[in-house]
């Protein structure tokens, strides 16, 4: 039939069209379909624009982090007795791998070597305290008839010198004083059962400090190998590495602590000595352990042995502490700190204060203790993930965020000839010691 061969020919003409991309159409001779462009940029989904869309993106998934955030905070603080000690572990643990390392170099087993050094630690800790505690004890005595004569110093300082204090409102003070401890005995007594819980629980978690700071020391480079292994295979060597060079960074900013911490306990021990104030060696204690909160820690430490001998030797000799103290400080936040701790690890002054406000918001005094070295470990964590997010060693083989950034000092150039690292060449097992 003559149609259908024509259909089955105009078929043919239309797929030969096709396969050449004319596109032209065979069955009419009309002019061709006009060409609907379509436009490929992004279009307000109903009505909404593009910034408020993009914004609110952002915004669920800001919730999100806070939300999980949060959470975490809630099982840390229902598992405080258990993160606490891990957490006190890990910082003992920077502080006394290398003697196990070094032990370890020598021949010593891994075991031995970590028994030893907590064994040892075990004894300076509490021979300082039992030195501490006897010197407390022989003191007393002297102290309490110091700590009178020292009141009545003050008093008559208040009612003779420029404040004009009178007798009157001294007492008054002091009957008020005298009226809320009577008022709040009831609180008190609570409190004492409270502390006798809290007694235990600090018990509980001196053996459980132990007891992980010895496997720390034991397994600890075992243990972050395998931590490690249960991430992706793409993960895993970014993260080995990071975790090795934030533990480099936590080791020295832990070993510059407690430096920068003996010349304070020094300095200021030296001036209580001098001075004769009582409980030298117990203040000259406290401030060595004050100094382990920056900024903060050593102030308040050095205010306390202020306010003790304006009470036992007079308000001259606590002027001239205080100028010790200042002069402490001062010779801690221009030499010590830029020297030592800035070699450690380079934090902003703004960021340290906050963070330890936040720590000690959230966890009290042990939360002001791990907040800067918490940050300082994150801060270079997260600066070599985003500069080598696939586990490439650092140009130096230095771990980064470690050096102060100055607008006057060159930049440190990105052809350093790598230096021999404790991870070898690039293709090392992603398990790096942390501990």
């Amino acid at each position: 039939m003559a149609w259908v061969d024509e259909v089955r020919a105009r078929a043919q003409a239309r797929l030969e069209q096709a396969r050449q991309g004319t596109g032209a159409p065979p069955f009419r001779e009309d002019p061709a379909t006009p060409v609907v462009m379509v436009d490929a940029s992004p279009r307000d989904e109903d009505g909404i624009p593009r910034p408020v869309r993009i914004a609110g993106a952002w915004a669920w998934r800001i919730v999100l982090f806070f939300a999980v955030g949060w959470l975490l905070l809630q099982v840390v603080s229902q598992l405080s007795v258990v993160v606490i000690p891990v957490l006190v572990a890990v910082l003992l643990a920077a502080m006394f791998q290398p003697v196990a390392a070094w032990l370890r170099n020598r021949g010593m087993g891994r075991s031995p070597a970590a028994a030893l050094v907590l064994v040892t630690a075990l004894i300076v800790v509490f021979g300082g305290l039992g030195l501490i505690i006897n010197t407390f004890v022989s003191q007393i005595d002297t102290l309490g008839s110091q700590v009178g004569d020292g009141v009545r110093q003050v008093q008559e300082w208040l009612a003779q010198g420029p404040l004009h204090v009178t007798q009157q409102q001294i007492d008054d003070a002091i009957t008020q004083v005298q009226n809320s401890i009577t008022s709040n005995r009831g609180a008190l007594t609570s409190g004492a059962l409270t502390t006798a819980t809290t007694v235990g629980e600090i018990g509980t978690g001196f053996f459980l400090t132990l007891f992980t700071l010895f496997f720390f020391l034991r397994d600890g480079d075992q243990i972050w190998r395998f931590l490690c292994r249960l991430l992706p295979g793409a993960a895993r060597t970014p993260t080995a590495r990071a975790g090795h060079y934030a533990w480099h960074t936590l080791v020295s900013y832990v070993h510059a602590t407690v430096l920068v911490a003996f010349v304070d306990a020094i300095g200021i021990g030296i001036g209580l000595f001098v001075l004769r104030v009582p409980l030298a060696l117990p203040l000259a204690a406290l401030v060595f352990l004050g100094a382990f909160i920056p900024v903060i820690g050593a102030t308040v430490s050095g205010a306390v042995a202020v306010l003790v001998a304006i009470v036992t030797v007079g308000p001259v000799k606590a002027l001239i502490l205080l100028g010790v103290v200042i002069a402490v400080q001062q010779l801690e936040g221009h030499v010590l700190q830029p020297l030592i701790m800035g070699r450690a690890v380079a934090l902003h002054p703004l960021a340290v204060i906050l963070s330890i406000a936040a720590g000690v918001v959230l966890a009290g005094i042990v939360g002001g203790l791990i907040a800067v070295p918490l940050l300082a470990v994150l801060n270079t964590a997260v600066r070599y993930l985003v500069a080598h997010p696939s586990g490439d060693p650092t140009p130096d083989r230095e771990p980064p965020g470690t050096k102060p950034v100055d607008d006057d000092e060159p930049e440190v150039p990105n052809d350093v000839p790598p230096a021999r690292s404790s991870l070898g060449d690039d293709q090392a097992d992603p398990g790096p010691a942390p501990a």
